[in-house]
């Protein structure tokens, strides 16, 4: 994504249908048929304007109001539907009216809310990575295989961050269940790297980029100019114990790609992930991994009329996915920024034309899908147990904390890189840090979980990933972006939580037992 540093994190707040439980009294849908535009006195309906940029929106109904009055509400106002998703109440469309939006909210027996899920008209990379991908070394991978020991992969050494979580010791029990699988919500995937290729689904992996899930083969692979992040992700979820290269949290299960991201810029709009959760719903995907925010706005506000219904389409689509026993994962983001304050300063929005800065509440501003109700938030750790001198945090915002990566927190292993090590496209495996690198450990684990736990529900696997967790309280000292150590000041500490860790740094080993 364009997003370098996201913030995410999960506040209740009203999202999904009960925003429309106080519309019920409003007329009835068959009053919204009459035409748009009428001139003054006769029943005629004007012509759209179609002069304006081509724009992509979402149209959240009411509880009352049908799909079908919706569509040709959408088509009457110049609009064209790309997709509908009856089981949530939502509508894709695309339209050239300036006045799309406006129109559509007029019909308040109709919409929630209506809003353009881009800045940018329509053209024919945005993640939570922190800085860019270093490949691995013929001679540090040479280096990793000679110290290898029995049981362990060629490059195992290096993966600090699987010894950090117990997650090697985890894997002299249980590997996890091929009957879970992980979607890696993302930039697309490799399904074809040696240490990706037999734990792949292909079954359940599409391509929801404009909106609509493309299940034909490949689809779901990064563009040839796209990012290497999913496949990374991937890698850190579920790549194989066998024999080649490194091992995943959870080398048993399986995972999916779902890509979302734009060709050419790789930013992530609603509709896509939109389409993305529901995709994800309804092939019976247990975790989802998210290691981005939904573009443009690294912030929500739903005071914006744009923004709010975004809001809206999103916490639908991650809601009805716990319904059908998905539990999202989501990076908490790369800006240090904390997300428990009242003022933060985003000056990165909307990062589809040009920025505005704008001072925003966190509490009512919110980084999606990050803070949505019932997703995880992770925030990213390095070698020392440090919070990751880029991970936003915020005590009562961050669930649990996992490896990340920190070039400053310098582990020994051979390649003495603090970074995260995983499987890139062509076959390669590099390095990268970030939330989004924290994130999948998490999903990893929970996968675990769910391999032990088949029945669990998504509430109950969050809350056993919280009350497993290792403590980690708030430390004296903490790396800055320099890599000085300073002193923590910003971390707090209520209630066994913290704002840089949560409950604490998740254990794989006691997901198995």
């Amino acid at each position: 994504m364009a997003h370098l540093g996201p913030g995410r994190r999960r506040i209740a707040v009203p999202v999904g249908l009960a925003l429309t439980a106080s519309l019920a009294f409003l007329p009835s849908v068959a009053a919204s048929a009459a035409p748009l535009g009428n001139t003054a006195g006769t029943a005629a309906a004007a012509k759209p304007d179609t002069t304006g940029p081509k724009l992509s929106y979402v149209a959240n109904l009411t509880t009352y109001a049908s799909v079908k009055a919706a569509k040709k509400a959408v088509e009457r106002a110049g609009g064209t539907v790309v997709t509908s998703y009856e089981q949530i109440g939502v509508v894709v469309a695309h339209s050239q009216n300036p006045e799309f939006a406006k129109q559509l909210r007029a019909q308040r027996s109709l919409f929630v809310s209506v809003g353009a899920t881009r800045t940018a008209p329509l053209q024919t990379v945005a993640t939570t990575e922190e800085g860019t991908t270093q490949k691995l070394s013929a001679a540090d991978a040479a280096k990793a295989a000679a110290s290898a020991t029995d049981g362990q992969e060629p490059l195992e050494p290096n993966q600090w961050d699987l010894r950090a979580i117990r997650a090697d010791q985890a894997h002299k029990i249980n590997d996890g269940s091929r009957n879970v699988t992980v979607g890696v919500i993302d930039t697309g995937v490799d399904d074809t790297h040696p240490d990706l290729a037999p734990n792949f689904s292909k079954g359940q992996s599409a391509n929801c980029v404009g909106g609509v899930a493309d299940t034909t083969d490949g689809a779901w692979r990064p563009y040839p100019d796209g990012s290497d992040h999913g496949t990374h992700v991937a890698g850190t979820i579920a790549a194989a114990r066998n024999g080649i290269g490194v091992a995943g949290v959870a080398p048993g299960v399986q995972v999916a790609a779902i890509k979302v991201s734009e060709p050419g810029t790789s930013l992530f709009f609603t509709e896509a992930v939109v389409c993305g959760f529901m995709f994800a719903a309804e092939k019976g995907i247990e975790v989802t991994n998210n290691s981005y925010y939904v573009d443009p706005w690294l912030y929500n506000c739903k005071a914006d009329d744009d923004q709010k219904a975004l809001v809206e389409a999103l916490g639908r689509a991650t809601k009805y996915a716990e319904r059908k026993g998905v539990l999202s994962v989501a990076s908490a983001g790369n800006s240090n920024h904390d997300l428990a304050s009242n003022a933060i300063v985003d000056d990165t929005s909307p990062d589809d034309g040009t920025p505005v800065p704008r001072t925003i509440d966190p509490h009512v501003c919110l980084d999606i899908p990050t803070q949505l109700p019932g997703v995880v938030t992770v925030s990213a750790t390095g070698d020392q147990g440090f919070k990751s001198y880029y991970s936003s945090f915020g005590l009562g915002v961050v669930d649990v904390a996992a490896p990340g990566g920190d070039k400053w927190q310098v582990p020994a292993t051979p390649d003495a890189n603090g970074r995260v090590l995983s499987t890139v496209p062509g076959g390669g495996y590099g390095y990268k840090q970030g939330t989004s690198m924290a994130g999948p450990h998490v999903a990893g684990v929970a996968a675990l979980l769910k391999s032990a736990h088949p029945k669990a529900t998504p509430s109950q696997l969050q809350a056993m990933l919280k009350a497993q967790a290792t403590k980690a309280a708030c430390p004296e000292k903490v790396y800055d972006a320099t890599g000085a150590l300073v002193d923590a000041t910003t971390c707090q500490s209520k209630w066994g939580q913290t704002g840089y860790y949560g409950y604490g740094v998740v254990d794989a080993l006691k997901a198995v037992k």
